[in-house]
């Protein structure tokens, strides 16, 4: 048994163990043949100092023993050769072995108490190496210019000190600065454990890490989708023009469209909804701690669709599924033939502009037809609602369902409204959903994107460039709106000290060049080197005004330049030598 001042009296392993099994009789053999007997060691000072992956056999057995574990367990441990380092890589399924499967005589309680103290030390030694690389990364930030202190959660996406909210899991960034960690991780005291570490914050503890905005991959996206919206926009165009004749081509069969009238507003009614998910969706982006991750996916996955979306509405060109509709070739043609093929060219960019600047959407004045496999309103309404759902906390159960409604009805409308035909939305719900499940799936996994590194280079080379630096899940951490604005100000604040600093070295560089050149200039003549007479006649106004040319030295000397002065000099022996 273990003291509360640290003396460890252990029962005597004799007849006892004698009379269990064989193996617990060797241990008793071996824990008596010790230089120091078992029954008369003290709790080593070191123990507290040195590393939990250090410990050796009988370091881990004087820690059970500390820990009040029974004679059992003790032994299980001694048996399997359990030190530090395999006590930090212990799981609840290999302590749950030592009873169903190695048959050691354990309680359910005792090894439900082992693991709860052995998870203990795992979440210590993690903590400190997890406070050890975030000061490393705060210490990196200010010796690239960034603000001291505090962590700046708009641009860095830096983990700091966190608190847990009584709403779940969101969790409210506290702009506190880390105090440094120390040298090792040491064993916890046994009456100083804190009973405020609840599992949930040992949980979303061991789940934080630094995930790094990286700007340029961000950039990079958002050129991606940028340069996908205009193509869409060009290739709508070039549909519209081959849109097949309502009147040789009539609406194909459709079980939805045959059967549900047409709804006049349904389709002003699609838009709404999708503008409504993209200000949820907008709000999500602003708080979220990691919101360029966020950008950077969300772009990434829009390029790839609406690229697709490109492909398919170009190689096949489906009937209008409307009569309402009013599509002709003509609308679109260019019959002109003064024009050429770059006037044709300016004319379609211009007609790709308009649908471009309109974002596509019919209460913007837009109207297109030809552009049906697949739906893109479909795409959009499904991309917003799997990104809400998927970045904000799970226990969001009012938001996700509204966001689910808004996205059914957006597509029931657009069903109800003719626009497309059915096989369009349930081809666009598909793909995107799916796109959007893979590329989640194997960036929150890592095991999965290792495994095969070069197939998945090959198939998937911006998925790999945008992830390969992102290890696991995102966790849904927000940030209040005071600290958005602190870190803006700190951000402004930054970028004026970079502009006036970029401003003062240019003008230190233009002073320095002009105070060069006088030496280099052809029009002044070379000094000449002074004779007896003129050194004597030179000294006297000198002296004559040492006191007043000295007190403006002194006073001038820190703000001018050794080249300035060596001008000066050089200017006041050539005017004397005009008034000898």
């Amino acid at each position: 048994m273990c003291d509360v001042d640290g003396e460890i009296r252990c029962e005597s392993v004799t007849q006892q163990a004698a009379q269990t099994l064989p193996a617990i009789v060797e241990v008793a053999i071996a824990e008596t043949q010790t230089e120091i007997p078992f029954h008369e060691l003290k709790l080593n000072n070191n123990l507290q100092s040195k590393l939990i992956a250090d410990w050796s056999l009988d370091e881990v057995q004087q820690w059970s023993c500390q820990e009040q574990f029974s004679h059992e367990m003790r032994t299980c441990l001694r048996i399997e050769e359990i030190d530090g380092q395999v006590l930090l890589a212990l799981t609840e399924e290999d302590v749950r072995d030592f009873r169903y499967k190695l048959d050691y005589k354990l309680k359910f309680g005792e090894m439900k108490r082992f693991w709860l103290t052995v998870f203990h030390l795992q979440f210590q030694c993690q903590q400190h190496q997890q406070d050890q690389q975030l000061l490393q990364d705060q210490l990196k930030v200010q010796s690239n210019g960034g603000p001291r202190g505090s962590t700046m959660p708009l641009m860095l996406g830096i983990s700091s000190h966190l608190t847990q909210s009584s709403r779940g899991n969101v969790f409210i960034t506290a702009p506190v600065a880390p105090a440094a960690p120390s040298e090792s991780c040491p064993c916890p005291a046994v009456h100083n454990r804190g009973s405020s570490l609840l599992m949930s914050d040992v949980l979303h503890c061991k789940n934080k890490r630094l995930v790094s905005p990286e700007y340029f991959k961000t950039a990079i996206s958002l050129g991606y989708s940028f340069v996908v919206t205009w193509i869409t926009s060009f290739v709508m165009v070039i549909v519209h023009e081959r849109v097949p004749d309502m009147k040789r081509y009539p609406p194909l069969p459709d079980i939805f469209l045959d059967n549900v009238p047409h709804i006049p507003w349904a389709f002003n009614m699609c838009e709404i909804t999708g503008t409504l998910l993209f200000t949820i969706w907008l709000f999500v982006l602003i708080f979220h701690k990691y919101r360029l991750v966020l950008l950077r996916r969300f772009c990434a996955l829009a390029g790839t669709v609406f690229l697709l979306r490109c492909v398919t509405m170009l190689i096949t060109s489906l009937s209008v599924p409307g009569t309402h509709l009013q599509c002709n070739q003509k609308d679109f043609a260019i019959d002109d033939p003064n024009v050429d093929v770059f006037g044709a060219l300016v004319i379609r960019m211009t007609r790709a502009y308009r649908i471009w600047s309109g974002l596509g959407m019919s209460i913007q004045g837009v109207r297109t037809c030809g552009d049906y496999m697949f739906s893109g309103h479909t795409v959009a309404l499904t991309l917003l609602n799997f990104f809400i759902t998927e970045y904000t906390p799970r226990n969001l159960y009012f938001l996700h369902t509204l966001t689910w409604l808004l996205n059914m009805f957006g597509i029931f409308f657009i069903l109800a409204a003719h626009e497309h035909y059915s096989i369009d939305v349930f081809v666009a719900f598909y793909i995107t959903s799916r796109l959007f499940l893979y590329y989640h799936t194997l960036s929150n996994n890592r095991a999965l994107m290792q495994s095969d590194s070069t197939r998945t280079r090959i198939w998937f080379p911006m998925f790999s460039y945008f992830e390969n630096s992102v290890d696991g899940i995102i966790p849904n951490e927000f940030d209040t709106a005071s600290s958005l604005i602190d870190a803006l100000i700190l951000q402004i604040m930054h970028i004026k000290d970079q502009m006036f600093g970029i401003g003062y070295r240019i003008w230190m560089a233009r002073t320095n060049s002009s105070t060069t050149n006088i030496f280099d200039s052809p029009d002044l003549p070379s000094p000449k080197a002074p004779s007896n007479l003129e050194l004597h006649i030179n000294s006297i106004p000198i002296l004559a005004n040492s006191s007043s040319q000295q007190l403006k030295a002194t006073t001038a000397e820190e703000h001018v330049s050794p080249f300035a002065s060596a001008a000066d000099d050089f200017r006041s022996r050539m005017s004397e030598k005009k008034v000898l």
